[in-house]
């Protein structure tokens, strides 16, 4: 078995750099559906679409685990994946395959809750507050997953999103620093005006911008908590194979990176964070 790791485009690298990291011996494939990025601006229908034909080709390759290292498809797809298609999928192939998502380990960190917990409902004042900003596409914050599940589990947290509808486009295509900069700082100022000041705490909530992190925290308050997906998603996962462990990650170390666009070597911003020149063959 394989586990494979899918998004759009370039900024699920974010989460499969910190499993390379966190699982040195397993097998991993990326798929990048770069020839549809980016997800965040599409219908919903039409996510849910792409989503399932990524998982598909991952599948077709050997994975038998699939991350879908994309917010904008776990908040979109991966539910109706995991309720109509898989269990009809599965009996197909013949093999219990099955698909995770970043969104329930982000939840989980953010709240420093299981998945399974929910609060109860009390009539008590909540004496302070603790802001949680989400800057993320506008088809998660359409989808209203951080709000309705956070508050599900903690009434002392209000969360606001903040859709960056160009960000993760410009990071796909290579942007410069001053204008990936200046983007923002732009959405930073946004959610902190409709907020009334800065939120205390922040999750980068679509991997993309993990990749420019450091602009996040420079146009942050000093000191301002990120929640990191790729973090998040390595716990998890790591959990995940403990609860299963009929399910093996392969041993011998392979990295493949498939992509529906231009194979090739990535640009700059992606050689930058990953460490090396990183080359993408046809999906």
């Amino acid at each position: 078995m394989a586990i494979g790791v899918f998004d759009s485009g370039v900024g699920g690298l974010t989460v499969h750099h910190r499993l390379v990291e966190r699982f040195p011996t397993a097998d991993l494939v990326y798929l990048a559906d770069q020839e549809n990025a980016p997800y965040g601006g599409k219908p919903g229908e039409e996510i849910v679409n792409l989503t399932r034909a990524g998982c598909e080709r991952l599948f077709d390759v050997g994975c038998d685990l699939v991350v879908l290292a994309c917010n904008t498809a776990a908040s979109v797809a991966l539910r109706r994946l995991q309720q109509t298609w898989l269990p009809g999928y599965r009996r197909e192939l013949g093999r219990p395959v099955n698909v995770l998502g970043i969104i329930v380990p982000t939840i989980e960190a953010a709240t420093g809750l299981p998945w399974e917990h929910e609060a109860e409902r009390r009539g008590d004042k909540v004496e302070k507050l603790d802001v949680l900003g989400v800057f993320c596409t506008p088809a998660t914050a359409a989808s209203r997953v951080y709000e309705i599940e956070i508050d599900k589990r903690r009434q002392d947290v209000a969360v606001f999103a903040e859709p960056c509808p160009d960000l993760a486009r410009m990071i796909e295509a290579g942007a410069g620093v001053v204008e990936l900069a200046a983007a923002v700082e732009g959405h930073v100022s946004a959610l902190s005006k409709r907020i009334g000041r800065a939120p205390d705490r922040a999750i980068l909530g679509c991997t993309h911008y993990e990749i420019i992190a450091d602009m996040f925290r420079a146009a942050l308050p000093p000191g301002t908590p990120l929640i990191h997906q790729p973090d998040a998603t390595a716990d998890a996962l790591a959990r995940y194979l403990e609860r299963h462990p009929d399910l093996r990650p392969g041993t011998s170390g392979e990295r493949r990176f498939l992509t529906t666009g231009n194979p090739g070597v990535q640009h700059s911003l992606v050689e930058t964070f990953w460490g090396a020149a990183l080359t993408f063959e046809a999906a």
